[in-house]
């Protein structure tokens, strides 16, 4: 099945959440908190302005992002749990660095 959402809204796949805390403690499915990061799936056209002209999202397909803990609605496509929220739910797009987890040297 192919969908394709309308307007500014996104569908997003969670990212699987930790099964450990730091600590090597296993966590069960009951007590995890759903994850506040996913990966975008797909985006809609955009939204229009006062002005009738279409303003294209600022996210694609591809981007891994950081969301609201309530944000979205749930939704099962293809049997797959995925999220359907708007762009304006989405706090931010998560980029790697060249220089993520390294020091500084003094």
């Amino acid at each position: 099945m192919s969908f394709r959402p309308l307007h500014d809204r996104v569908v997003v796949r969670r990212l699987t959440a930790e099964e450990k805390t730091a600590g090597g403690i296993i966590i069960p499915d009951t007590a995890k908190e759903k994850p506040m990061e996913g990966e975008v799936i797909a985006v809609g056209p955009g939204a229009r302005n006062e002005a009738g002209a279409l303003v294209p999202l600022d996210v694609k397909a591809g981007d891994k992002i950081l969301f609201g803990k309530w944000s979205g609605t749930e939704v099962k496509l293809d049997g797959e749990e995925l999220l359907i929220m708007k762009e304006s739910d989405i706090m931010g797009i998560i980029t790697a660095t060249a220089s993520a987890g390294k020091k500084k040297a003094a």
